[in-house]
């Protein structure tokens, strides 16, 4: 069950003029979350922002083998993004969570492949000390328009991670969209898994995750079904309350018979089966 706590503001790292990772005292939260989770916060005790926002937890943070809280990597475009932003030590941020369902995770030999775009880095600290730990292969294919919006890339490579970068503006990475070279790398590895034969040949030995604007999330579905892979994706929808009572994140689910119907993403998601989604 979620739990609803005023959590103290640890520290707070600006990463850039608009980036940002904020520390929150929340064990209880932090203790029960799994990869892919959110929280529902508000900074402040008045009435603007009126209502909480979902953020995705971004790390759990440990020191000597106890939990001591999470993080939430945040970029600065509205009321409540800007407040963190702001904030300092000793601050008070209403939190409540984990809500909403996790990533699948997988064990060897299958591999992860995790496609972030921008702030949709967010699921997969968290997720990459998840796989870590079952011994998972994990690649990173991390997207943005330039390089100084790419972050935590020396966290990820010291913890394993293949690092797959591509910029709109080429300045880090591939130039181009970051789904582009995933397609490529994807239908590498199934010419591959065709010669080797087996299991891998199956399609069974990859699952794609990913966490970005809409468009990405439907491109990458699209390349991972054409290519035989699993896609999971966590949806980015506005949010009321993150606990399906106010029906402000439907979004549409095929139904099976050919025909569609509508599931709240707080409750149902934020996690779904690129495959089950409806993108039109």
């Amino acid at each position: 069950m979620p739990v609803d706590v005023e959590a103290r503001v640890i520290r707070n790292t600006r990463l850039s003029s608009d980036y940002n990772v904020i520390a929150l005292a929340a064990p209880e939260i932090a203790a029960a979350t799994a990869p892919g989770q959110f929280v529902m916060v508000k900074p402040g005790r008045g009435h603007d922002p009126l209502l909480r926002r979902p953020f995705s937890v971004f790390e759990v943070l440990r020191a000597n083998g106890r939990v001591e809280g999470l993080t939430l990597l945040s970029k600065r475009v509205g009321v409540t993004t800007a407040m963190l932003f702001d904030a300092v030590e000793g601050d008070i941020v209403s939190c409540l969570g984990p809500l909403g369902r996790a990533f699948a995770l997988v064990d060897p030999p299958e591999e992860a492949w995790m496609v972030a775009g921008g702030v949709g880095l967010a699921p997969f600290a968290i997720m990459t000390d998840a796989l870590a730990a079952r011994g998972t292969r994990t690649t990173l294919f991390y997207g943005a328009r330039t390089g100084g919006e790419l972050f935590y890339l020396d966290w990820f490579r010291a913890r394993g991670v293949r690092l797959v970068l591509a910029t709109e503006d080429g300045s880090v990475g591939e130039r181009g969209r970051v789904t582009e070279p995933l397609e490529r790398e994807l239908r590498s590895a199934r010419q591959a898994a065709r010669v080797a034969g087996g299991l891998q040949a199956s399609g069974n030995d990859l699952t794609v995750d990913a966490c970005g604007p809409g468009p990405m999330l439907e491109a990458v579905a699209r390349i991972a079904a054409a290519r035989g892979a699993r896609s999971q994706v966590s949806v980015v929808r506005v949010m009321g309350c993150g606990l399906g009572g106010c029906y402000s994140c439907v979004i549409p689910v095929r139904d099976g018979r050919g025909g569609r119907h509508y599931v709240r993403s707080c409750i149902g998601g934020p996690v779904f089966d690129g495959a089950e989604l409806v993108w039109d």
